[in-house]
C-alpha cells in the first residue's frame, strides 16, 4: 500500500513546488545553453559558501527529530532517522573545501578577486533563515517525524537537479571544475540511495499516521520551496558578482 499511498496522498502536496524546478526563471538562466560561464562558477561559489549555514546543523536536526519521533511512539521511523543522522555528519566541511577551491580557480582567471572568509561569513538570506526555522519548528511541533518529508524533498532535489548542474558546469567551465564540486557530486550519487530509503520511510510513516498526511506533505512542500528560493538567491548573488567585471 505504501508507495501507492505516497503517490496518491502525499505527492499532490509537493507536486506544484517540484514543478518549479523546471519553471524557475533563476534556474532556467543557470541552465541556459548560452549562459555566461562566470555565472555558473559564481553560482557554485555562492551555493557552497552560503550552503554551509544550511548544512552544518543537518545531522543534529535529523537526530533530534528522530528522538522526538521515538518519544511519540513511532519507534521504527524515529530510529531510522537517528541512524540516518550519522550519514550527514560533517558534510558542510565539503562545502567549505569546495568554496576554497572554486575561489582559487576564479581568482586565477577572473575579476573581481574574491575573499573566501568574506564569502563564508555572508549575511544569511531570508530563505536561509527560514530553512533553519522549518527544521526547528518541525522538531518541536506536532509531527517531528515530518522531518522524513524534508529529507525526502531535499535529497530528491540532489537526484533531480545535480546531474544537470554538473553537466552544465563541465560544458561551460571545463571538466576540471569537477575537482571543486565534491559536495554536489557526492550528493548526486549518495542521495539516490537516500531518496529510495526516504520513500520507504515516508510510506511507513503515512501507513502509521494517515491522518497526518496533510501536515507531512505541507512540511515537505515548504522545505522544498525554501530551498528553491535559496538557490534563486545564489543565482542572484552570482549575477552581482559578475556585474563589476561586465561594467
Amino acid at each position: 500500500m505504501s508507495k501507492q499511498f505516497v503517490e496518491q496522498n502525499y505527492v499532490p502536496h509537493v507536486a506544484p513546488v517540484r514543478e518549479r524546478l523546471k519553471t524557475s526563471p533563476a534556474l532556467k538562466t543557470l541552465l541556459d545553453p548560452n549562459v555566461d560561464p562566470a555565472l555558473v562558477e559564481g553560482f557554485l561559489i555562492q551555493l557552497n559558501s552560503l550552503g554551509v549555514y544550511m548544512t552544518e546543523p543537518v545531522d543534529k536536526w535529523i537526530r533530534r527529530a528522530g528522538e522526538a519521533t521515538v518519544k511519540m511512539g513511532l519507534k521504527d521511523v524515529g530510529e531510522k532517522l537517528i541512524t540516518h543522522a550519522k550519514h550527514e555528519e560533517g558534510h558542510h566541511l565539503m562545502m567549505i573545501e569546495d568554496t576554497k577551491n572554486l575561489v582559487a580557480r576564479w581568482n586565477s582567471r577572473r575579476s573581481p578577486q574574491l575573499d573566501v572568509d568574506a564569502l563564508l561569513s555572508q549575511t544569511p538570506t531570508q530563505a536561509m533563515v527560514e530553512y533553519r526555522k522549518i527544521h526547528e519548528d518541525t522538531i518541536v511541533g506536532e509531527m517531528p517525524a515530518a522531518q522524513v518529508a524534508i529529507e525526502y524533498e531535499i535529497e530528491n532535489l540532489s537526484v533531480v537537479f545535480a546531474p544537470g548542474l554538473m553537466e552544465q558546469a563541465k560544458r561551460v567551465c571545463g571538466e576540471d571544475i569537477m575537482e571543486a564540486m565534491s559536495f554536489v557530486k557526492e550528493h548526486a550519487e549518495l542521495d539516490v540511495g537516500h531518496t529510495a530509503l526516504n520513500e520507504v520511510m515516508l510510506g511507513k510513516l503515512l501507513d502509521q499516521v494517515p491522518e497526518k498526511t496533510a501536515v507531512i506533505g505541507k512540511t515537505g512542500a515548504q522545505a522544498l520551496d525554501i530551498y528553491l528560493r535559496f538557490m534563486g538567491d545564489c543565482v542572484e548573488r552570482a549575477q552581482q558578482m559578475i556585474k563589476p567585471a561586465a561594467a
